[in-house]
């Protein structure tokens, strides 16, 4: 006290900062009373407690669910909703009432979904239609889920991700009367078993299929290949699945319509880039705390994804390395300023990996071996074998989880890497999307479930498909007033000069929009 009072306090500030010293002792000798006093919970108690607070308090996708100490297996459990219906398997039903509030929220950003509720509910284009579903469980599915509802469909649906679903928002769809089989943390058993769920059930069997990432189709042709005598078509919404569904095509075993929805003029250029540009940041931040200006970066896949993730990381000050097998995006990521190298040229000096390709083994044991200390890798891409994570389950390496969705994975000389999600999806294992982009997907996804179902029998064939430009216009027109935008109209004469119709298509199939990330670079 003597010290600070001669060394570092103006006279006019002794008192003050002798009262706070003397409140400090106070609060020391008052905390060294307290861990005298018994107390009813134990060491071991005690201290799981306050982990699991750690744990709660770095939440991947801040759910609140993660707060539960039940660790019970939800397929052990007996659950009913109010109404007495016990065909769903959630983690906790009784946290509907926070999910149907997270829903609630979601609405007002999914104008669209809303609005096609609203005009379509009175014609009901989905009625008779019974809708199995495999895709992430949120907020922003749970909107679409009860639009398709709405609209008159009958749904089932599990999780095609098995750290992406709400806990809270699976209740309350449950609570709703949606048969549900999703929970956070599924084990790759429970994965499968969820989807089964939703296919094999007496007295029912689905007529459309609504997949991301291919999964659910690749188990019913595997499990249960009569059914897809009744089912109208396949709508995916992913890379991954869409990939499936094109072998599935060639090799003359695709035997419904298929819409290829991730290749869509609003989800490739809204949803892939915009979502991707905001959601990386926010991931690598709940889970890293991590600082980007000045750090090295290296983007695996120049596509969509990757365009949105370099342009994000670069805003914020980040060295960004791009790598790139199609020399069309490579040549576009050198005009957006990013240089293009090998990831064995990079991989000594990056302080994060990022892949966004679609592919397998993009990053391997030889270059997980090769990084830095403390190098960050995760995954943007659908399917979690971009990332070799397989290799690393051997004994000489020690898995450490520092938080959830977060692991070290230490080598014997002490050198440890930071894996993300165990290599799944980062933004929605880790942390939420941008509602409203999702909104333009999920508007997508129901007008191509329409389509499918209504189409007259011979408009298309067993083969995969692109969403038609007219409803591409159609899905971007109606998020519009969001904007209080205003489109301007052709004229008669316009209309004739350039050999369109007034109301669209505008473009060509063959038209590219826009692509560049330069436009969103800040400076």
């Amino acid at each position: 006290l003597a010290f600070f009072q001669n060394k570092f306090v103006r006279n006019g500030d002794r008192r003050f900062l002798i009262s706070v010293i003397k409140r400090g002792i106070q609060f020391a000798d008052q905390k060294q009373e307290f861990n005298k006093r018994p107390t009813k919970i134990g060491r071991r108690s005690l201290s799981r407690s306050i982990s699991q607070s750690s744990t709660d308090s770095y939440s991947s996708a801040a759910s609140y669910t993660d707060s539960s100490d039940d660790e019970t297996s939800p397929r052990d459990k007996q659950q009913k909703n109010s109404k007495g219906s016990s065909d769903f398997c959630v983690k906790n039903i009784k946290q509907a009432e926070f999910g149907r509030r997270e829903i609630e929220i979601a609405e007002q950003e999914m104008p669209a979904l809303m609005a096609l509720r609203k005009r379509a509910q009175g014609e009901k284009p989905l009625a008779g239609a019974k809708i199995v579903g495999c895709t992430h469980i949120t907020a922003q599915t749970a909107v679409l889920m009860e639009t398709l509802g709405a609209l008159g469909a009958q749904c089932r649906w599990a999780a095609c991700n098995i750290y992406s679903t709400l806990n809270e928002v699976a209740a309350a769809l449950a609570e709703s009367g949606f048969p549900v089989f999703a929970w956070k943390g599924e084990s790759e058993d429970d994965f499968w078993w969820c989807i089964d769920r939703c296919v094999n059930v007496e007295g029912w069997q689905p007529n459309m299929i609504l997949d991301d990432g291919g999964d659910l189709t690749h188990w019913i042709y595997k499990k249960y290949p009569n059914m897809f005598k009744k089912i109208k078509g396949i709508v995916e919404e992913s890379v991954t699945g869409v990939h499936r569904l094109y072998q599935l095509s060639k090799a003359g075993k695709l035997c419904v319509p298929a819409m290829n929805v991730n290749d869509s003029v609003t989800k490739q250029k809204f949803d892939n880039l915009y979502c991707c540009r905001e959601s990386i940041l926010d991931g690598l931040k709940r889970t890293t705390d991590m600082m980007f200006g000045g750090k090295q970066v290296v983007v695996c896949g120049y596509g969509e994804v990757g365009k949105g993730c370099c342009a994000a990381l670069k805003a914020m000050g980040s060295i960004v390395y791009v790598t790139e097998i199609d020399p069309i995006c490579a040549l576009q990521a050198c005009m957006d300023g990013f240089r293009l190298v090998k990831l064995n040229e990079v991989i000594r000096q990056v302080d994060i990996v990022i892949t966004c390709t679609g592919n397998k083994n993009v990053v391997t044991r030889e270059h997980l071996d090769r990084m830095k200390n403390s190098c960050i890798v995760c995954n943007m891409g659908h399917s979690n074998t971009e990332i070799d994570v397989a290799s690393l389950r051997t004994p000489e390496l020690t898995w450490e989880r520092v938080r959830s969705q977060v692991d070290h994975v230490i080598w014997p000389d002490g050198k440890r890497i930071v894996l993300l999600a165990e290599g799944r999806l980062l933004n929605l294992s880790c942390s939420t999307v941008p509602t409203f982009v999702l909104s333009i997907t999920a508007t997508t996804q129901a007008l191509a479930l329409i389509e499918l179902y209504n189409a007259p029998e011979g408009r298309y064939k067993q083969d995969v498909y692109l969403l038609p430009k007219k409803m591409d216009e159609y899905v971007a027109s109606l998020h519009l007033p969001t904007f209080d935008a205003h489109l301007t109209e052709l004229t008669d004469e316009q209309a004739k000069y350039l050999g369109l119709n007034k109301n669209g298509p505008f473009k060509p199939n063959y038209y590219r929009y826009c692509s560049t990330t330069s436009l969103f670079i800040l400076p």
